[in-house]
Order: structure tokens, then C-alpha cells, then sequence
């Protein structure tokens, strides 16, 4: 079972990829959701010990894919809401191998200010291009995405291992993948004018995730 949903995560994922490339709009929104499916059933099959946190995160993820798809703020903001409960869930899901006894609380709030300084930057860069009643919802979604990415690190100087490199990895790209949507989506004049950019990090990214969970 693993394997086959392997092989239909990677043959979706390289389908969207050629559509993005292509901009075939009917084709990437016929792809897209058997990519998160496929990896949910990887996970499930793979892992040694299923987390209900991990599950739920990969659930969200996918019902944010759904949610994107059409055009519109309302949807935009649905498929947002969604994503950010599934980082909330991975997270949750990172702290069953955190020792945080093993970190400095100096590392803690250097990780905190990083992504806060990254997040204010990238929303200077982009504020002229967002609308005004998603400024602050989107700010505070990266902030959250961030927040992930601080737990995946965590996990990580918890276990220094293959498992923690390789999960802290996908959650780096998932935090790129979200900054290229938002160029992408809204900022006419930035370079990226594909969703190829933001779907191959996603999917890299989210695949590392669950591949350094199962490792572990």
C-alpha cells in the first residue's frame, strides 16, 4: 500500500508540476487533490505509529488544496483557514519529540525574532499589491507558518538525526512555498508568474515532513 500511493503521489505531483508549467488551469485542478490523498495513505501505511495530529495536519492540508482552488478572496481565505489549522496539528504533532530541556531559551527567542524579522519583510515587499482586508489575516498566517517551522527546528536540535533533518527541510519549503503564493497570487509585477514554483516546494515540502516523521 505504500508504494502504490507513492507511485500516485509522485505521478500527480509531476502532472501538476507539467500543468503549472503549462498554466492548464483545468489540469492542475484535476491533479491536485489526489497529491495530499496519495501522501496521507503513504503515511498511514508507512509509519510505525500513526499520530492523530499528523493525520488531521495532512487532512487540513488537503482541504486547503480543495479550498483554492476556485478563484476569489472568500475562497482564498477558506483554503488559508485551513491551512493554518494544519499547521497548528503539525506542530502539535512535532512536540511528542521535543525535549525542550535540550534547548537554550536564548535559541527560542533568536527563532522567534528571525522569522518575525523575515514575515515583516516579505509583507513590506507585498503590502502594496495585498488587499487590505487579508493584510493582516495573511501576516499572521506566515507568523504561524513560522511558528511550525520553529517546532520542526526544535524537533530537530531534539533529535539530531536523519528523521529531524529531513522534516525540518519539508517545513522550510513549506514556509517558501507559502511566500511564492503570495507573489504569485498578488504581486503582478514579481518574477514568478507560474504556480510551478509554489507547488514544488509544497509538495517536496510536505512529502520531507511526513518522510522524516516515518523515519522516526
Amino acid at each position: 500500500m505504500k508504494y502504490i500511493s507513492l507511485i500516485i503521489f509522485f505521478v500527480a505531483t509531476a502532472v501538476h508540476l507539467y500543468a503549472s508549467l503549462r498554466k492548464d488551469k483545468p489540469l492542475r485542478n484535476k491533479s491536485k487533490p489526489f497529491i495530499l490523498l496519495a501522501l496521507i495513505g503513504f503515511y498511514i501505511s508507512a509509519a510505525s505509529s500513526i499520530r492523530p495530529a499528523i493525520v488531521l495536519a495532512l487532512f487540513f492540508s488537503w482541504l486547503g488544496d480543495i479550498l483554492l482552488i476556485p478563484d476569489g478572496i472568500k475562497w482564498f481565505t477558506a483554503g488559508g483557514i485551513s491551512f493554518m489549522i494544519s499547521h497548528f496539528f503539525f506542530a502539535l504533532g512535532y512536540l511528542e519529540d521535543i525535549d525542550f530541556s535540550m534547548i537554550s531559551p536564548l535559541i527560542i527567542i533568536a527563532l522567534a525574532l528571525l522569522f518575525n524579522v523575515i514575515v515583516f519583510f516579505i509583507f513590506k515587499k507585498l503590502k502594496p499589491h495585498l488587499p487590505k482586508q487579508l493584510f493582516y489575516a495573511m501576516y499572521l498566517y506566515l507568523l504561524i507558518n513560522g511558528a511550525m517551522n520553529c517546532f520542526a527546528i526544535f524537533r530537530c536540535l531534539s533529535n539530531p538525526d536523519l528523521s529531524g533533518i529531513v522534516t525540518l527541510i519539508g517545513a522550510a519549503l513549506f514556509f517558501v512555498s507559502d511566500c511564492s503564493l503570495f507573489f504569485v497570487r498578488f504581486d503582478k509585477n514579481s518574477p514568478l508568474k507560474t504556480h510551478f514554483l509554489v507547488m514544488l516546494t509544497y509538495s517536496i515540502g510536505e512529502f520531507l515532513i511526513v518522510l522524516g516523521l516515518v523515519l522516526r
